[in-house]
């Protein structure tokens, strides 16, 4: 009898730990392969003396043996192992005095793969792992991790107290997996229809097909980072984006705020337009070195998206003066923008973004060439709460400018001169006396004086100076 107990308790544990110890290895993207048999041996091993009743061993060190009254001796070559005296006796460890709230307290700070190794520690901690309030989020990362299984696994033991649908799981982060593919996003689009939150960056195999799935399945998705998937041209409730409505009914629309499609190299105007007639609550807007987008694509931003806060079109190189006037109609709701590099840019334009959108904070206009003291005046004046501005490698920007932006944005913060070759000394005082708040200012590659860069050192205590020069120090 004794012993059919005991077949029963091992061929339980076995059971219960299974799952976990498929999803750890899911989970386990360590690159060197193990030799064969080890991991895999002492991962059994230690499920087997955890989850059934015969007395543990603890395999020490050559040379040491200790007994059960603590004593140590000294025997040479061999690897002993540490017995319990007495057969039926199991002391608890201290963290197994812990109460079940308190192991979840602390299990609320591990990560996924983490939170799967705990599950092949014992039956209890198995059971306080998969704790569906420790799974609001999933988050993976790897270059050879085979996500696609990993997130199949998971959802998989997800979903058994509520069969085929995750209810709990709201953030999934697989960003540089690159063994994802559609596959893995159907997964998570079929179980996970509460999901707020997907990051997929540089996940290359990924398509607009998984992307169909995965925002027409999940209702409140918010959030979607497909950044550097270079197959996704649309955001769209519609698989055939040249068929969607110009204007689609509410029922249509997606909830996502934030969208970020830095290095989708295919975008191109009509995705921009079916993105923004589909997503008329996006507030952040990420489309760098998204090169094929012209003009065309922010007025459809303007049209159906004015809510928009953030907008970064860095290095979209075929953007112009027209495209910032279609910007500016965003008007006072625009926080931040980002036109490094875009080469078409020139004061014109940024007197329009000046002039309709006054609570400005950010603008990057690094190697806007066009840009002159004239359009740093403007901006100046037109958005006294600038608190970050970037004009580096304009080299049209003089001490003029630098003066009137000292005078006029007293609450500048960050501020980049970088190879700005006709600033000098006279401007960094001006703006040594005028912007205390000053935290970090970049002269690199300027021709200024060290005696310039001490004063503002002397008068802005907080700022970090980024400098080229030796003298300064």
């Amino acid at each position: 009898m004794g012993a059919n107990n005991g077949k029963h308790s091992e061929s339980e544990g076995k059971g219960s730990s299974s799952v976990s110890s498929d999803v750890s290895s899911s989970t386990d993207h360590t690159p060197t392969k193990p030799p064969k048999n080890a991991a895999t041996s002492e991962d059994s091993d230690l499920s087997m003396r955890t989850l059934s009743t015969p007395s543990p061993a603890l395999i020490l060190a050559p040379q040491t043996i200790i007994s059960g009254n603590n004593s140590s001796s000294s025997v040479s070559g061999e690897t002993v192992a540490l017995v319990h005296p007495s057969p039926g006796h199991h002391p608890l460890a201290p963290v197994d005095l812990l109460p079940d709230n308190t192991l979840l307290q602390m299990f609320s700070h591990l990560s996924t793969n983490q939170l799967c190794r705990c599950a092949r520690v014992c039956r209890r901690w198995y059971n306080l792992a998969w704790d569906p309030r420790l799974w609001s989020s999933v988050r993976l990362g790897g270059e050879l991790l085979h996500v696609d299984r990993a997130l199949r696994v998971l959802t998989h033991r997800l979903c058994q107290d509520t069969p085929n649908v995750c209810l709990t799981l709201e953030t999934v982060v697989v960003s540089g997996c690159r063994r994802l593919t559609d596959r893995g996003l159907h997964t998570v689009a079929l179980c996970c229809p509460e999901l707020r939150h997907l990051e997929v960056a540089g996940c290359y195999n990924v398509s607009d097909e998984a992307v169909f799935e995965v925002v027409s399945r999940c209702p409140n998705l918010e959030h979607l980072d497909v950044s550097g998937c270079t197959k996704v041209t649309c955001i769209s409730l519609a698989q055939d984006s040249s068929m969607t409505p110009l204007s689609p009914p509410s029922c249509q629309q997606i909830a996502i705020r934030y969208l970020d499609m830095t290095d989708c190299f295919s975008l191109e105007d009509e995705g921009v337009r079916t993105i923004a007639s589909h997503c008329p609550r996006l507030t952040h807007l990420y489309l760098r070195r998204c090169q094929r987008l012209t003009d065309e694509a922010l007025r459809q931003l303007a049209l159906h998206c004015p809510a928009i806060r953030e907008l970064s079109l860095s290095d979209c190189r075929l953007v112009s003066d027209f495209g910032l006037r279609e910007v500016a109609r965003l008007e006072g709701r625009l926080r931040y923008l980002s036109l490094a590099h875009c080469c078409r840019i020139t004061d014109v334009g940024v007197r329009y973004v000046a002039r309709y959108c006054p609570r400005l904070r950010y603008l990057n206009a690094r190697g806007c060439e066009g840009l002159t003291d004239h359009g740093l005046g403007h901006l100046a004046r037109s958005c006294p709460k600038l608190r970050s501005l970037d004009v580096g490698k304009c080299p049209l920007v003089s001490d003029l400018g630098l003066e009137q932006l000292a005078r006029s944005c007293p609450g500048l913060r960050r501020l980049s001169l970088r190879a700005c070759e006709s600033v000098s000394g006279r401007g960094l005082r001006v703006l040594a006396t005028h912007c205390p708040e000053l935290q970090l200012l970049n002269v690199q590659e300027c021709e200024v004086p060290a005696e310039a860069l001490r004063l503002v050192r002397r008068h802005c205590r907080r700022c970090v100076i980024e400098h080229t020069i030796p003298a300064f120090y």
